[in-house]
């Protein structure tokens, strides 16, 4: 492990460090260990995704014991920031996790189904085990697992500060990323004075449809920033709406469907709320829409009991329901396989966004090989993922160990991303007074390279690349 150390720190003991396990020169996997006096504290407990090499490693045992640590404090519900908490307490971890109220109720539908997806992985691949005579693998974590972890969260209200350990509070600041999604605001005291720590979380774009913008912070003394889209400029939202319609127009044209890898939070509300306000002018009333997704939909619900929280508009006033009249909301495995039936004048919203399971990819091998119909990404694909190759051009794909060929036509509409570009992340950081240090995370290489130059140059900061076992003492 790394160690970084401050020249001025002679002898007095270390209170107040961050040491970066997670989600260093990588998009995903979030886990940061936070020292604070005799306490230790993670924030975020993320799974790792893209790669199988990648996600083989959500398997290795932490890079601290579970049992030590106090509390955890989390920035939002996303797979890749909570998905490893269940795996936490089962392995001993037995203390609070602080985090927004709303993410506290998406990540009672989230990790449940993480659970149950990682039993259903297990037992294909054992199937396959138990032909070829090897030993079998356990799940990751179970449903029960997941389930059982829940009774540990608590939900804490935006712009309240909270003791999380003694000496060490926590605020929430509304992130405008996805419901409940949090910039946090870690400050230490003790007898030596206080001391401000500043997690970005994942920050949402000025152009969101539903979400609002991310909060100002001014006093930091030490900046922690996410990067993913570090070294590019987001299209402009009216372009993006104006492609969004031709690819309608064109798929309405060649008599084809529409398949929108989605994820389950953020983006298909997202997507709701865009269908719902250019209904007539997008010509949708020709269409039938599915939101098939039991875990969007369920997400949906979220939504529209935190009506406080966002734009609400695309919600009937008296109901949970999106406003739009053709759109069917496919929960069982029945009501899924039947959209299979459609040949055309269907748009099919599924999960996972970036293909890597879920119903999407049921969708995409009865409708892919069809050169009428049309698949669009609207969001970030992580490497090595289905939807990542789909993005790069690949002409086959390969689904449950059969080939399909590529004849659909794939769209990516980067305009619709939950998270902030390079001129959102600079201007972000710009808000603060006294220009503290940055660390970047949750970034490829080239990504964080460039807003590190950026960065420097615009606004005069000190800026690292966080590498893992890096810590850094916070004075």
């Amino acid at each position: 492990m790394t160690i970084r150390r401050c020249s001025d720190t002679g002898n007095r003991p270390v209170t107040f460090s961050i040491t970066f396990l997670g989600a260093t020169e990588q998009v995903t996997g979030s886990l940061y260990q936070i020292n604070a006096g005799d306490h230790v504290v993670l924030l975020e407990c993320g799974m790792i995704q893209g790669r199988g090499e990648d996600e083989a490693r959500n398997h290795k045992a932490f890079p601290l014991d579970p049992k030590a640590v106090d509390a955890v404090v989390l920035s939002h519900a996303h797979i890749d920031h909570s998905g490893r908490i269940p795996l936490l307490v089962r392995q001993g971890f037995g203390g609070n996790i602080y985090t927004q109220h709303a993410t506290v109720e998406l990540c009672e539908i989230m990790l449940p189904d993480s659970g149950f997806l990682h039993e259903r992985d297990a037992e294909w691949q054992n199937k396959k085990r138990r032909q070829r005579g090897e030993s079998y693998v356990m799940p990751l974590y179970t449903k029960a697992d997941a389930e059982a972890c829940l009774s540990r969260f608590r939900g804490v209200d935006y712009d309240h500060e909270q003791e999380v350990v003694p000496g060490l509070s926590v605020r929430f600041l509304d992130a405008g990323h996805i419901l409940g999604a949090a910039v946090v605001e870690l400050t230490y005291r003790d007898g030596s004075g206080e001391r401000r720590l500043v997690f970005s979380g994942d920050l949402g774009t000025r152009d969101s449809p539903v979400m609002r913008p991310p909060a100002i912070v001014n006093e930091a003394d030490y900046v922690v920033l996410e990067s993913t889209y570090g070294d590019r400029l987001h299209r402009n939202l009216a372009d993006t709406l104006a492609e969004f319609r031709q690819v309608i127009k064109a798929a309405r044209e060649e008599g084809g469907n529409i398949l929108i890898p989605s994820f389950a939070v953020g983006r298909t509300q997202d997507l709701l709320y865009l269908f719902s306000k250019h209904w007539q002018e997008w010509g949708l009333n020709h269409w039938n829409i599915f939101l098939d997704s039991p875990m969007a939909i369920q997400a949906t619900e979220v939504y529209a009991k935190n009506r406080d929280l966002y734009d609400a508009r695309f919600f009937e006033t008296d109901t949970f329901r999106p406003r739009l009249p053709n759109l069917r909301m496919t929960r069982s495995p029945e009501e899924s396989m039947s959209i299979n039936r459609e040949t055309a004048g269907a748009i099919i919203i599924a999960a996972s966004g970036m293909c890597t399971g879920g119903r999407i990819r049921h969708h995409l091998k009865n409708n892919i090989g069809r050169a009428e119909n049309h698949v669009v990404i609207v969001g970030f694909q992580a490497a090595g993922t289905l939807g990542r190759r789909l993005v790069d051009g690949a002409k086959t794909v390969t689904l449950w160990g059969d080939e399909y060929a590529v004849k659909a036509r794939v769209h990516t509409i980067g305009g619709l991303s939950a998270h902030a570009d390079q001129k959102d992340l600079l201007d972000w950081y710009s808000n603060f007074r006294s220009r503290p240090p940055v660390y970047l995370v949750h970034g490829e290489t080239a990504a964080q390279e460039a807003l590190a130059l950026k960065l420097r140059h615009q606004n005069k900061a000190v800026v690292s690349i966080a590498k893992f076992g890096q810590r850094v003492e916070l004075h």
